[in-house]
C-alpha cells in the first residue's frame, strides 16, 4: 500500500484535479492507495479571513463565503457528471453550516480556537468529498472523513495525536475497506468527545504520514508544485536544483529552517517506521523528485541551505548570570508558558549571555514576560533589560556528512564575510548536521546565493557589476564583456552579469542581468538618476560579489567610492581623481577596502590596459625596493608629439587626438600635465611615498593664456594663437636630433613632469603612436631597468584594462 498526499496547489482547480486523478489511477494499478488531499488552493486562508471579518461585518463575510462556494460549485460542474445532485446537496449543506457558524460569530462576537478549528476544517471536508466523487467515475474509490480516525487532545488548533487510539482506528477501518483507492481530507482530526481539532497549519502532510505509519505503507508520496526538496529555495536561488536523495534527519533540519515542501512534524511517524518519503511534482509527474529515507546515497557534505525570515533575537545578559544555575530554566519556562516557540538557541561559554531566536510577532510578548520573570535581577542591575533585535533571518547549512569534512564552517563564514553579511549569532549541534547563523533579513537573499555558489555550483563564480559611465570607454567595456561572456564562463569559470547601468541622466537595473545586446535602448527609457539614487539602488538589490565600475573622469563619482567599499562592494575605476586626491583620502580608501574585504582596483589609472600598477605591486610585495621611475605616461601627449611636425598645426593634431578618443573630453587636462602628474603621483604612492599632488613639479609647455581658458572653444582658439610657440619647441628638438616626449620622473622621494628633448639612444626616442613606457629602477633591476611598453591610451585598451581588473576580482 502507498499513501499519496496532494497539496493545495495540486487541487487548486478542476484542471489540476484531473492531473491528480490521472496520477492516482496509474498508481492504483500497482497497489491499494490512500489519498490525502488539502483544501482547494487558498480556501483555508479565505475561510479564516471570513470568520475574522464576521466579527465586524457579516455582509462581507457572506460575500467571501459566496466566492468560496462559487469556486467549489464550478469545480463540481467541470469534474462530475454522475450523481451531481447528491454531490451538490452535500456541498450546499456544508456551506449552510459554515454560514450558520459565521452568523454565530457575528451575534456572539466571539471567535474561539474551537470555532476557528471547525471553520478551517471545511476546506478539506469539501475538497476530499468532491475529488472522491470525481474519482468514483474513473476507478474504484471511496471517501471517508479523517477526523473520524485521527484522535488528538483538546488543543483545537494544534492537536497532539493519540497514536495508540489513532492507529487502532486506522487499522480497523482499512481491514474492512475493500476499495482500491480511499480519499480522505488532511489536516483535520477530533478529540475524545468528537469535537473538530486540527493538526496545525501544513498538517495535511502530517495526516498522510500518520496513515502511512499506521498502515506500514510501502511509501509515502507528497505531491506538490515543485520537483522535490531543493538545495535552496528556487524562487530566491535560481541555480538551486532538486536533491535526489536525503536522510530523514536532513529533511527535518531543512524543513525546520524554512524548506516549505514539508511540514516539519511530518517526518516523525514515517521515520519511526522507516517508511520512505518521496516528494513529487503534480505538474511534472515523471520527474524523480526527492527520496527521503534512512540510507540515502552519499552525495556531498552539504545537502541543502534553508532560511527563516521575520525572526527576532532575544538576549538575556549580565554578570549576575555567571555561575548561577537556573537562569536558562526560568527563561525557557517563561517562553513555554506563553506558547512561544524557540527556533534558535546559543549561549556564551562564559555564561554571561544567552540568546534565543523566536518569530518576530512573539517578540513583544516575550520581552514583557521575561522582564517580569527577571524583574528582581534587572532592578538590582545583575542583568540588563531584555534586548530585542528585529528584522532578522536564520540561515542554515544542512548535511549529515558535514561532520566528516573539515573546514565547512570556515568556508561558510568566509563566503558570507566577503559579501558583507554580518553574523549576529551562531549555533551548531554536536551532531554537526546543521550550522545556523542569524543575519539581517535584508541580507538573506544574498547569503543564500553566496552559500549556494560556495557549496553546490560548479566552481563558476558569479560577479554582479554596476556600471557608471557609458561613453567611449564604458561602451567598449560593455561590448567586450558581451563578446567574451561565454569564453569567461567556459575557460575561467566566471559568470559576469551587469545588473545596473547609468549615465549622467538615466539608470536601469535588472536583478537577472541586463541584456548587453540592447542596453542602449533600455537606458534611454530608464528612470532618472543621481549618484546617490544609483548607490541606494545598488544597496537595495544587495547581491553577492558586487562590483561598482566607474568609467568616468568625474570627481563626484570618485567621491562615492567609500560608500560602496563600506558595503563590501568592490570598486574598479579608470578615474584617476580618487587615487590622486589628498593623501588622507587615498589612504582611507585603501583602509576601507581592506577592512570590508572589498577590492579597490585602478590599474587603468596609469597606462590604460598596461599592467603597470600590478607589476609595481608585485615588485614591492616580493620585497623589492623602488629607487627611480621614468615614464612617458600620456598616450594622448605621445600621440600629439608623434604627429606634430613643421607641416602640421598643433591645434589640428590636438583636435584629432580628441576625436579619436586619446584625450580626456577636456584636452587641457592632458596637455597641462595635470593628468601625467596624477599618474606619477599614483605610482609614487603605490611605491610607498607620501606625496601630495602639489608636491609634483609640473613644468608645463602650454602658454599661460591656454592654461587659463575655461572651456574647450577658448582652449582650442589659444592653440591657434600660439602656433609659433609650439613650432619653436619642435624646431629646437629637431635641431638636436631629438624628439619631444612628455616625461614623468620619480626619484629620491621627489617627482616632476615636463616636456623633454629625448636623444636617439634613449628608450623613449622610438616610442610610437599613443604608446606608454615605464622604466622601473629597483634593487633587482638596478642596471637594466624593468621596462613596460605598449598602447597607453584609447577607449579600447582602457576598457580592456578595466575588464582585466574585473577578471582579477573574479579569480581572487
Amino acid at each position: 500500500m502507498k499513501v499519496l498526499k496532494f497539496g493545495g496547489s495540486s487541487v487548486a482547480n478542476s484542471e489540476n484535479i484531473k492531473k491528480v486523478l490521472h496520477i492516482v489511477e496509474k498508481a492504483s494499478q500497482e497497489s491499494k492507495i490512500v489519498v490525502v488531499v488539502s483544501a482547494f488552493g487558498k480556501t483555508t486562508d479565505h475561510l479564516l479571513a471570513g470568520a475574522n471579518n464576521a466579527l465586524q461585518d457579516i455582509s462581507m463575510a457572506k460575500q467571501q463565503l459566496e466566492s468560496i462556494k462559487a469556486l467549489h460549485l464550478q469545480t463540481i460542474n467541470e469534474l462530475i457528471q454522475n450523481d451531481v445532485e447528491i454531490v451538490l446537496e452535500k456541498v450546499n449543506s456544508l456551506f449552510n453550516s459554515l454560514l450558520s457558524i459565521y452568523e454565530g460569530i457575528y451575534l456572539l462576537q466571539e471567535l474561539s480556537d474551537k470555532t476557528l478549528a471547525k471553520v478551517s476544517s471545511f476546506g478539506e471536508k469539501l475538497s476530499s468529498f468532491i475529488i472522491a466523487n470525481a474519482a468514483k467515475e474513473l476507478f474504484d474509490a471511496t471517501h471517508f472523513e479523517s477526523n473520524k480516525l485521527i484522535l488528538t487532545d483538546n488543543n483545537y488548533l494544534n492537536g497532539q495525536v493519540d497514536f495508540a487510539k489513532t492507529n487502532t482506528n486506522i487499522v480497523n477501518f482499512f481491514n474492512q475497506n475493500s476499495h482500491q483507492v480511499t480519499l480522505l481530507g488532511g489536516f483535520i482530526a477530533s478529540n475524545s468527545i468528537g469535537e473538530i481539532t486540527t493538526l496545525g497549519r501544513g498538517g495535511s502532510d502530517y495526516s498522510a504520514a500518520i496513515f502511512a505509519a499506521a498502515l506500514d505503507a510501502e511509501e509515502l508520496q507528497i505531491w506538490t508544485d515543485v520537483s522535490g526538496m531543493f538545495t535552496a529555495n528556487p524562487t530566491i536561488v535560481k541555480q538551486a536544483f532538486a536533491i535526489k536523495e536525503i536522510s530523514y534527519e536532513e529533511a527535518m533540519e531543512l524543513s525546520h529552517f524554512g524548506a516549505k515542501v514539508l511540514y516539519p512534524p511530518t517526518i516523525q511517524p514515517a521515520l519511526r517506521k522507516e517508511i520512505p518519503i518521496r516528494i513529487k511534482n503534480t505538474f511534472e509527474p515523471e520527474h524523480f523528485g526527492t527520496l527521503i529515507s534512512n540510507n540515502p546515497k552519499k552525495n556531498g557534505a552539504v545537502k541543502g541551505i534553508s532560511h527563516i525570515e521575520n525572526i527576532s533575537l532575544i538576549t538575556l545578559e549580565g554578570g549576575g548570570m555567571v555561575g548561577i544555575p537556573g537562569f536558562s530554566k526560568r527563561l525557557f519556562e517563561t517562553l513555554s508558558q506563553q506558547k512561544i516557540n524557540v527556533i534558535f538557541i546559543t549561549q556564551a561559554s562564559s555564561e554571561y549571555s544567552i540568546c534565543v531566536g523566536i518569530y518576530e510577532n512573539d517578540a513583544p510578548k516575550a520581552k514583557l514576560f521575561l522582564e517580569e520573570t527577571f524583574s528582581t535581577e534587572i532592578d538590582r542591575k545583575k542583568i540588563k533589560p531584555v534586548i530585542v533585535e528585529n528584522d532578522l533571518a536564520i540561515i542554515a547549512v544542512v548535511g549529515e556528512s558535514m561532520k566528516n569534512h573539515q573546514g565547512l564552517s570556515g568556508q561558510m563564514f568566509s563566503a558570507l564575510g566577503k559579501n558583507n553579511v554580518n553574523i549576529r549569532a551562531i549555533a551548531q549541534g554536536s551532531s554537526e548536521k546543521n550550522i545556523s547563523a542569524v543575519i539581517h533579513k535584508k541580507d538573506a537573499k544574498k547569503a543564500l546565493n553566496t552559500l549556494h555558489e560556495q557549496f553546490f555550483e560548479e566552481k563558476i563564480k558569479q560577479l554582479n557589476l554596476f556600471v557608471t559611465g557609458v561613453g567611449n570607454v564604458g561602451e567598449r567595456f560593455l561590448a567586450q564583456l558581451h563578446q567574451q561572456k561565454n569564453h569567461l564562463k567556459e575557460h575561467l569559470k566566471l559568470n559576469i552579469r551587469v545588473i545596473g547601468i547609468s549615465n549622467s541622466r538615466k539608470m536601469i537595473f535588472d536583478k537577472n542581468g541586463i541584456s548587453l545586446s540592447d542596453w542602449k535602448n533600455a537606458l534611454e527609457n530608464g528612470e532618472s538618476t543621481s549618484l546617490e539614487l544609483f548607490f541606494e539602488k545598488v544597496k537595495e538589490i544587495n547581491v553577492r560579489n558586487s562590483v561598482f565600475i566607474d568609467n568616468t573622469a568625474n570627481e563626484h563619482v570618485a567621491n562615492m567610492y567609500h560608500h560602496y567599499l563600506r558595503e563590501s562592494i568592490g570598486v574598479v575605476t579608470c578615474n584617476k581623481i580618487a587615487c590622486a586626491s589628498n593623501l588622507e583620502n587615498y589612504k582611507n580608501l585603501k583602509t576601507i577596502s581592506r577592512k570590508y574585504n572589498a577590492p579597490f582596483l585602478f590599474e587603468t589609472n596609469v597606462g590604460a590596459g598596461l599592467p603597470i600598477i600590478d607589476t609595481l605591486k608585485n615588485l614591492i610585495n616580493s620585497g623589492d625596493s623602488i629607487h627611480k621611475i621614468q615614464a612617458v605616461l600620456s598616450g594622448s601627449l605621445n600621440f600629439v608629439f608623434n604627429n606634430f611636425t613643421e607641416k602640421t598645426s598643433f591645434h589640428d593634431v590636438v583636435l584629432q587626438a580628441q576625436k579619436e578618443g586619446y584625450t580626456e573630453p577636456d584636452p587641457k587636462i592632458d596637455l597641462s600635465g595635470i593628468d601625467v602628474s596624477r599618474k606619477i603621483l599614483i605610482l609614487a604612492r603605490e611605491s610607498g611615498s607620501n606625496l601630495e599632488l602639489e608636491n609634483i613639479e609640473n613644468n608645463s609647455f602650454l602658454p599661460l593664456e591656454s592654461l587659463q581658458t575655461t572651456n574647450n572653444d577658448e582652449f582650442f582658439k589659444s592653440l591657434v594663437n600660439y602656433e609659433s610657440h609650439f613650432q619653436n619647441l619642435f624646431q629646437k628638438a629637431s635641431e638636436k636630433n631629438c624628439r619631444l616626449k612628455y616625461v614623468a620622473q620619480f626619484i629620491d622621494g621627489k617627482a616632476n613632469v615636463g616636456l623633454q628633448e629625448i636623444p636617439a639612444e634613449h628608450p623613449f626616442y622610438n616610442l610610437e603612436g599613443s604608446d606608454n613606457i615605464v622604466l622601473f629602477f629597483t634593487d633587482r633591476y638596478s642596471k637594466n631597468p624593468l621596462l613596460i611598453k605598449g598602447a597607453g591610451a584609447g577607449a579600447e585598451v582602457t576598457a580592456s584594462g578595466i575588464f582585466a581588473d574585473v577578471i582579477r576580482i573574479g579569480n581572487n
